[in-house]
């Protein structure tokens, strides 16, 4: 007997199906409790290797591990209910071979229960789409601004900044269209040539640093929220969550030296024997400095 159970998140071919219409939200995620509140507004959330820059302090992604990508993602996935949960392959994942990424990537989907897997590269990853693709893995690629190739890049650089740099950017979009990426991240690219992508593709472009013709956006949600010291220029801070929090760590601070924290109110007191609550012990007040005579 064949029992069929209903799937109660959005999946890959959701995703693909809003080519053209609605625009798509997306946020990076991290852990279960902003996968919580994110999951109220967001079509997909990324469970990014950026995680290794923004909360573990590397300079760059590749270090990170495939173990540490899993066990955000396991949080990520508790946290949410309703988004698509994509988790980033790491750098080293994937490369090697098909076989090989698809043993990673299998690993991923499995240990987690995201919903897909992103993989940063064009046409030399085109084939590994098609093979994971084909095996039951959905994946989304990434273009133009690949964060792990930093090295060989020379840094985070905008790509196609001039027109001859376009056509190599456009074919690695439609290979790994026609490979079956269900979607495909546009990062840090002129706007006219993510624009042309998005024109181009069958599948949905989600822009980061690209254009607002894409069919999607997404950004890291520690800097749209104002958390991290700096920021790319493609970046609009929507919050000021890191100052509230200096703010509000200040004033605990204060609280403590001046110890009116815990008040009476944030203490737990000693029942009497009659079953009642014994009276609250009285804060202990300084005594004034009297001068000595």
């Amino acid at each position: 007997m064949s029992i069929h159970f209903k799937r109660r998140r959005l999946m890959a071919p959701d995703i693909t199906s809003r080519k053209g219409g609605e625009p798509i939200v997306a946020l990076t995620s991290y852990h279960a409790h902003t996968a919580a509140i994110a999951d109220n507004h967001c079509d997909f959330l990324l469970v990014g290797d950026s995680l290794g820059m923004v909360m573990h302090g590397y300079e760059s992604t590749v270090p990170v591990p495939l173990e540490l990508m899993i066990m955000h993602g396991k949080a990520v996935v508790r946290g949410s209910k309703r988004a698509l949960i994509i988790i980033d392959m790491p750098f080293g994942t994937y490369e090697e071979s098909p076989a090989i990424a698809f043993r990673n990537a299998a690993r991923v989907m499995k240990e987690t229960d995201c919903g897909g897997v992103k993989l940063e590269g064009g046409r030399r990853m085109a084939e590994t789409v098609r093979y994971l693709v084909d095996r039951g893995i959905p994946v989304m690629a990434h273009i133009g601004l690949t964060p792990q190739s930093v090295n060989v890049l020379g840094g985070f650089k905008t790509q196609g900044r001039t027109v001859d740099q376009w056509h190599a950017i456009e074919e690695d979009a439609r290979l790994v269209a026609e490979a079956g990426a269900f979607a495909i991240v546009l990062e840090a690219m002129t706007a006219p040539l993510a624009e042309r992508i998005t024109k181009a593709v069958p599948i949905p472009t989600i822009g980061i640093g690209a254009s607002p013709g894409c069919d999607g956006q997404i950004l890291v949600m520690e800097d749209m929220l104002g958390l991290s010291p700096s920021v790319p220029k493609f970046v609009k801070k929507f919050g000021a969550i890191g100052a509230a929090i200096d703010r509000a760590i200040g004033a605990y601070a204060d609280e403590v030296r001046a110890r009116t924290f815990p008040a009476p109110e944030h203490t737990y007191s000693v029942k009497a024997d009659n079953g009642t609550a014994a009276p609250a012990p009285q804060r202990a007040t300084k005594k004034p400095k009297t001068s000595s005579t």
